[in-house]
């Protein structure tokens, strides 16, 4: 007998994600949820207790597409449904894992009956075991782009279309779409982001008695599993007997004009993109209506859509925090009612005085909220940065192997065709089909072939395919006295926050190094999170010397202990100075010696290196040269790096 599971009823607080779970229940038009929040939050535990609270499904017997008897999917791949035969099984939860393929998600084709049988066969995908269930998805931020596109769009269309390896089919794909991620791993693009239906942000709650309370219950459940869930079958019970209520009156719930109305003010007033917004808000609103046992959708009923579906569609840029605040809510839907006060832009909180709580990791403070300096020597609070840009690409090179991304060439599972292998092919689509023609035609007369080419499993070779990678992209800014002027330092944190924007965009992991004063600093270990990356800049300290050598070295360190977690993915240092070591490695060495000696140690490890030379001036003294050719890297200028500049001399030369 299998262990139950924890009790959705007995989750503590989470009201917001138990909410938006439940409407998507009662109406999947919705179109899902994302779950966002700190490691160790509940965020799965909800999302298992949820599916078991889902009502039994009637499905035809032998359809692995799950069909409803009484309303067959007309081009099921399995059908024609003819008969009234049917059987109940429980509402399905799956599961796609991080490391999934496409193959895996929409299914491909049968390769042991097209060899043995020589038919075209359909296996189907967890798509289709998703029908009528729920899809959760854990940590779909580090699923890759291409999939997440796949899986919004079977949500919000209904059916998953196949059209690969010879294989074309059409599916009934209705699912709750599920995805939790932690923040800290890195952020979804805000156009993923706008596709799901609602968001929810998930904290440990600071309060000690819910904290006691979300314990003792764990325990309980631990110590007894069987008892435990017995205890909560009745509250379990009635919110299951909720759902199935509710989605029978769901259809019938009435939206008055006035309240849709009051939908599209809202939407307007927060200036959202698209409309994606008011149909998920108009949807999420007779959910709730009918999950309350309405006829008809209220004020209420839109302000809880709104609260829900609004914070994710926000973000104009990847560094914007999600968000709606409450108040702003408010007077937009107190606007609302009243046409004659047409409302306003929200701001997101905050009256532009630059008042209130420092923003985080700005730096130690003293008793009055002033920046206080740190380290060895003068400090100050880097300027605000200069204008960002399109950057250019920076790659590593050669070819790897690492994560999917946007940056380096790399083999890949996907990605174009560049040769074929004498491997074995694991999957369908990774046959390559002429080369393996070619290693049969020979033995065709041995087979006694009666005019069609026998295959065997020895003649199959592989495609070698060849994409883009990510890469962890480690940042070692030098924020001493001689970078410090106002202009100059101005230039350089735009510079790297442009970079940041680029990475966030390639899908890499960043980390941050900044040198002055004494030494060096690891301001922000390598992770998935670019807006992290961004805080931290925020809060750079400038002044004193320059120890280069320093800084060269803790990056060193950095990158060597990334290589021993994550040894296929591959760095790339971006060094921003201007070369004007005055602090070495040792007392009594030259510091520009030792610079270059650090570089060189970098270079035997492979690291591969952009030197960004931020000297200026009429006097130059080229030493950030001598480091870039002693780290055996690539030297360019701050103005040299936007995508624009390159572009330019690239027209200019053409023209001459």
């Amino acid at each position: 007998m299998s262990t139950p599971g924890f009790p959705f009823s007995a989750v503590v607080g989470h009201d917001d994600l138990r909410l938006a779970l439940l409407l998507n229940a009662v109406h999947p038009g919705v179109g899902g949820v994302l779950v966002r929040g700190e490691k160790g939050t509940a965020k799965s535990t909800a999302v298992r207790a949820l599916a078991a609270l889902l009502p039994a499904l009637a499905v035809v017997p032998g359809c692995r597409f799950g069909c409803d008897p009484g309303e067959p999917d007309p081009d099921c791949p399995d059908g024609p449904h003819g008969g009234a035969a049917r059987e109940t099984r429980p509402a399905r939860l799956v599961e796609l894992p991080v490391g999934a393929t496409e193959d895996r998600l929409v299914g491909s084709l049968d390769l042991e009956r097209a060899l043995s049988e020589g038919v075209r066969a359909y296996q189907p995908g967890l798509l289709a075991d998703a029908h009528r269930g729920v899809l959760y998805v854990d940590e779909v931020n580090l699923l890759h782009d291409h999939l997440v596109d796949l899986l919004l769009d079977a949500a919000a269309m209904g059916r998953a279309h196949v059209e690969r390896d010879g294989v074309s089919v059409s599916h009934a794909a209705r699912f709750l779409l599920v995805g939790t991620m932690n923040p800290e791993e890195g952020e979804l693009r805000p156009q993923l982001l706008d596709r799901f239906g609602l968001a929810v942000e998930v904290r440990a709650a600071r309060d000690v008695d819910t904290r006691v309370e979300v314990v003792r219950r764990r325990l309980a459940f631990e110590a007894d599993p069987a008892g435990f869930a017995a205890k909560w079958h009745a509250a379990d019970a009635d919110t299951a007997e909720r759902i199935v209520a509710a989605q029978a009156r769901v259809a019938a719930v009435v939206l008055p004009d006035a309240e849709l109305r009051r939908i599209a003010s809202v939407c307007a007033a927060f200036d959202v993109d698209g409309m994606r917004a008011d149909l998920v808000i108009a949807r999420a609103a007779v959910a709730h209506a009918a999950w309350r046992g309405a006829d008809a959708v209220a004020e209420e009923d839109v302000r809880v859509a709104a609260r829900l579906a609004l914070p994710h569609r926000r973000r104009r840029d990847p560094f914007d925090e999600p968000g709606v605040d409450d108040q702003a809510l408010d007077d937009a839907l107190r606007d609302a009612a009243d046409p004659e006060d047409p409302p306003e832009p929200p701001d997101g909180g905050g009256d532009g005085d630059g008042g209130g709580a420092p923003p985080p990791d700005a730096g130690p403070q003293d008793s009055a909220g002033r920046p206080r300096p740190s380290g060895d020597g003068p400090s100050q609070t880097a300027p605000p940065p200069g204008t960002p840009f399109k950057a250019r690409l920076l790659q590593v090179p050669g070819l790897g192997e690492g994560a999917p991304g946007k940056r380096s060439r790399a083999r890949t599972d996907t990605g174009r065709v560049v040769r074929a292998s004498d491997a074995a092919p694991r999957r369908a689509s990774d046959v390559h089909l002429p080369a393996s023609i070619v290693a049969a035609a020979p033995h065709q007369l041995a087979r006694g072939r009666d005019g069609r080419l026998l295959l065997r499993h020895d003649d199959l070779r592989a495609a070698v395919r060849e994409g883009r990678e990510g890469n962890l992209v480690l940042f070692a800014v030098d924020a001493s006295g001689s970078m410090a002027a106002r202009s100059r330092m101005a230039a350089v944190t735009g510079a790297v926050l442009s970079l940041l924007r680029d990475a966030y965009e390639r899908r890499d992991k960043v980390g941050l190094v900044s040198f002055r004063a004494a030494g060096a600093e690891l301001l922000l270990p390598p992770t998935s999170s670019v807006p992290a990356a961004q805080a931290r800049l925020t809060g750079l300290r400038t002044g004193g010397r320059t120890p280069l050598a320093d800084g060269l070295l803790r990056a060193r360190r950095v990158l060597a202990v990334e290589r021993l977690r994550d040894p296929r993915r591959r760095a790339l240092l971006v060094l921003l100075t201007d070369g004007r070591a005055t602090v070495a490695a040792r007392p009594g060495n030259d510091p520009v010696r030792d610079a270059c000696r650090a570089a060189e140690l970098l270079a035997a490890d492979g690291v591969a290196t952009v030197v960004v030379d931020c000297e200026r001036g009429p006097v130059r003294l080229g030493l950030a040269g001598q480091v870039a050719i002693a780290a055996g890297g690539m030297l360019v200028g701050v103005g040299e790096l936007s995508a624009d500049h390159i572009a330019g001399v690239v027209h200019a030369v053409r023209a001459a």
